[in-house]
């Protein structure tokens, strides 16, 4: 036997004996709701007493009598009502953190089916309402990207952030119920994924030269090597999906492109899933299709999802209802549309559609291309997958696609997907596993030693950008695997109807911004 099975048993037998049943009053509160979202959806026939709520003041409208104080803890869009005697309103201020206790009754006025009668009131954080910096009229979204430490706490912005959880806690229980392992990746990484140089460089320290290091003709690094922030968890998904099988991980993500537009920030996070031993690319998108439409179904009857559908007469900077309502509903249509990169070139150039940017095979595709592909193809709520782009503009660990002489060059076998009013989200790819053809790709894209007449090895970018590891992958028992990432900051924008992902954020970075 267990020798300390014994001593177990006996410490669980002497706790209980110290058990004790809570006091009648004690147990009665403790089904009484703590938050704010709670309370409003608990709606007592009968004065409840005893109730505590803290929260933040949004409002106050005094009178005579009684103060009308509306709080908020960001738990609900919706705001709490409270009725406070005008002797005990001290310093409930607008921003005040406060503490009110009560009786939660039926409402008399209009608004709310139940207010909070106060009887006692503690200010935890006073607030000077003269220099609060957010106030009840309306404050357009360019002012409040200049207070990232506070706009979370307006209603609407914190049910946003609310809703990234949700959606994360959601995502969760897709993996985890196909048996995914999620992963944690680096940020730090040797090597630039996308091999397109639009990295951060990591150094330590000051950026100044030691008197060491300019009389040697070589820095010294911190380690060792130029170091950068991760562009993608691809690569390391790769090397983590031959250890246990189907990964994912959400991550932040980090480029320094200098670009000011809604589409795009210099960190933001990524959501990516690897899949060991896939025989084709169909199986990544069918795992992309189903993991978007079991967030939307997943999510259709939340609080979360109605709260993103209220909308106020001054808020101009958001998405109508409908047309949110109307991405939800695409998510969850049974069949995605899947054309190939050729077949959108052709449909592209006989549309008849004056583009500013002329459709050239060969070619990116360009916002006002997948505009029209997301509306035509998909009938406007659909998303659409595009799939076997021309290998030159695509990266270098794309499989090669089986050769079609029907189309003008050599694809890779890949897929964005598109969504309506927001282009492209997703984007994923078989992966080229064999060693002799990925080198070959990585020779093409400048990313592998060139041997010299001499027969050395000689690159550019040999001692810039570190893949050796990643060639060892090849080198040792690589099934074939394909994998996605999709823009976790784009799906909050897309489905909550925010109209730039600078606002999905709560702390965002893009050109020429890092405010806090």
């Amino acid at each position: 036997m267990n020798p300390i099975r014994p001593l177990l048993r006996g410490a669980l037998s002497q706790a209980s004996l110290k058990l004790s049943p809570l006091p009648a009053s004690r147990a009665f509160n403790s089904t009484v709701p703590t938050s704010i979202a709670g309370l409003l959806d608990f709606q007592p026939h009968e004065p409840v007493s005893e109730v505590k709520v803290d929260g933040f003041v949004r409002s106050v409208r005094a009178q005579k009598r009684h103060h009308f104080v509306s709080l908020g803890d960001g738990s609900s869009l919706e705001s709490l009502q409270a009725v406070v005697p005008a002797d005990q309103a001290e310093g409930l201020t607008i921003g005040a953190a406060v503490r009110l206790r009560g009786s939660w009754s039926p409402s008399q006025g209009r608004g709310q089916s139940h207010e909070l009668q106060v009887e006692r009131t503690t200010v935890l954080g006073p607030s000077d309402a003269k220099t609060f910096p957010l106030q009840k009229k309306y404050q357009t979204p360019e002012y409040l990207r200049t207070l990232p430490h506070l706009r979370s706490r307006l209603p609407f912005n914190s049910t946003v952030l609310r809703f990234r959880s949700e959606i994360i806690a959601s995502l969760t229980r897709f993996f985890d119920g196909r048996d995914f392992t999620q992963t944690h990746t680096p940020i730090l990484t040797s090597s630039d994924c996308e091999g397109a140089g639009e990295v951060f460089h990591v150094s330590a320290g000051d950026s100044a030269p030691s008197p060491s290091h300019s009389a040697s003709k070589t820095p010294k690094y911190f380690f060792r090597h130029p170091v950068y922030t991760t562009v993608s968890a691809q690569l390391h998904l790769e090397a983590l999906s031959q250890a246990v099988g189907d990964v994912w991980t959400l991550s932040p993500t980090f480029r320094a492109e200098q670009s000011d537009t809604p589409r795009h920030l210099s960190e933001f996070y990524m959501l990516e899933a690897e899949i060991s031993f896939a025989d084709s690319m169909n199986s990544v998108m069918d795992l992309v299709e189903d993991m978007l439409r079991h967030i939307s179904t997943d999510l259709a009857g939340s609080r979360i999802k109605e709260e993103l559908l209220v909308r106020t007469s001054e808020r101009s900077d958001l998405a109508a209802p409908e047309q949110v309502s109307r991405r939800w509903g695409g998510l969850t249509q049974r069949s995605w549309p899947r054309i190939t990169y050729s077949e959108a070139i052709d449909m592209l150039k006989n549309s008849g559609e004056p583009f500013a940017h002329e459709p050239v095979w060969g070619r990116d595709l360009h916002t006002e291309h997948e505009k029209y592909i997301a509306t035509k193809v998909g009938g406007g709520s659909s998303p659409v997958f595009v799939t076997n782009y021309p290998k030159n503009i695509k990266a270098f660990y794309m499989k090669a696609s089986d050769r079609d002489h029907s189309v003008p060059g050599e694809t890779v076998d890949c897929f964005d997907l598109l969504v309506p009013d927001f282009c492209e989200i997703a984007g994923g790819s078989m992966r080229e596993h064999r060693l002799d053809s990925l080198l070959e790709s990585m020779r093409a894209h400048g990313l592998a030693p060139q041997p010299n007449s001499d027969g050395t090895a000689e690159s550019s970018q040999a001692t810039e950008n570190s893949f050796s590891w990643y060639l060892d992958l090849r080198r040792w028992g690589c099934p074939p695997h394909g994998g996605f990432g999709l823009g976790f900051d784009r799906l909050i924008s897309y489905l909550s109807g925010v109209q730039t992902i600078h606002d999905t954020s709560a702390f965002p970075r893009w050109y020429g911004r890092c405010d806090c």
